[in-house]
């Protein structure tokens, strides 16, 4: 991705889970406006400054995953890696969402 591709605002598409969406009070799939690159960090950030009521649900108050949620970004898990890493291409362009699921525990 060059830098002026960065620079731009690019529409990314999040899916959220159920609870999630009933807190936000939007549909399933929403999307977002991301200025600079597109990674995790810059997802969530759109996502709580557009929804104010997500702010410590997704992450913690110092920016750190919750445990019990895990992030895709087409079909892998990419919850473990840096928040700072570039999302895939289908990402950034919006061909794909990127999925926030609630982990299942328990026996």
């Amino acid at each position: 991705m060059s830098q002026d591709a960065e620079a731009q605002p690019v529409e990314v598409r999040v899916t959220l889970p159920h609870q999630l969406q009933e807190l936000a009070r939007v549909e399933h799939e929403i999307c977002l406006r991301v200025t600079g690159p597109v990674t995790q960090r810059s997802i969530l950030d759109a996502l709580e400054s557009a929804h104010p009521a997500l702010r410590g649900t997704i992450r913690d108050h110092e920016g750190r995953r919750r445990p019990k949620v895990r992030i895709f970004a087409c079909s892998e898990d990419v919850s473990h890696d840096s928040p700072d890493d570039l999302l895939p291409a289908e990402i950034a362009s919006g061909r794909e969402p990127l999925f926030i699921l609630g982990a299942i525990s328990g026996g």
